[in-house]
């Protein structure tokens, strides 16, 4: 996992309420158990016409998404199953954080165990994310800040132990694996 203090990126907003995650990454593409390619089937009953073409007008299809890394989704982002391919394709596509007023638990979670930031703001503050797409925002996760380019500003809730793994790169098991020689003197110890 890549490890990130900050994170500065346009957004890219998707105002709809209630996204949950068969329409994050729809069921039929659950049959791989890595995380490689999962983006290209992000938001697919969006994106993508029935034929399989893109639709032009759907935000990730449009260039000024391109390389953005921060979605601002509406209220209730990520509710429904518990899906870890909904986190794997997010940031397979190149997404580093969501921004909402409500995220699921279990989304947010999955998130970051995954290099995925959920980021829940004031209701004031995600409206106006919500009313300027491709608004450049600073995110600061050693504060637990989000910044707008005119210098307004809103905090932000995050476990401690997440945040840690976020701003290091390592999920629970590369924390466990770090702490081999004092797990190592515990257990003589024991003996």
């Amino acid at each position: 996992m890549e490890p990130f203090r900050t994170l500065r990126s346009r957004t890219v907003v998707l105002a709809r309420q209630n996204i949950d995650t068969d329409q994050i990454i729809p069921a039929r593409f659950l049959k791989i158990t890595h995380r490689a390619g999962l983006g290209r089937w992000l938001f697919a009953d969006w994106r993508y016409q029935p034929d399989g073409g893109p639709r032009p007008d759907f935000i990730l299809e449009q260039p000024e998404a391109r390389g953005a890394r921060v979605l601002v989704a509406g209220d209730n982002f990520g509710c429904g199953s518990s899906r870890e391919h909904a986190p794997w394709a997010l940031v397979d596509w190149g997404f580093r954080a969501v921004i909402s007023s409500s995220i699921a638990d279990i989304f947010s979670n999955n998130a970051v165990k995954n290099g995925l930031l959920p980021v829940r703001v004031d209701a004031g503050f995600h409206a106006r994310l919500l009313a300027e797409p491709g608004a450049e925002v600073s995110i600061d996760l050693e504060h637990r800040t989000v910044r707008l380019g005119d210098g307004t500003e809103a905090t932000f809730p995050l476990d401690p132990f997440a945040r840690y793994c976020l701003m290091n790169g390592v999920d629970e098991l590369g924390f466990l694996l770090g702490q081999q020689e004092a797990i190592t003197r515990f257990e003589e110890a024991r003996s």
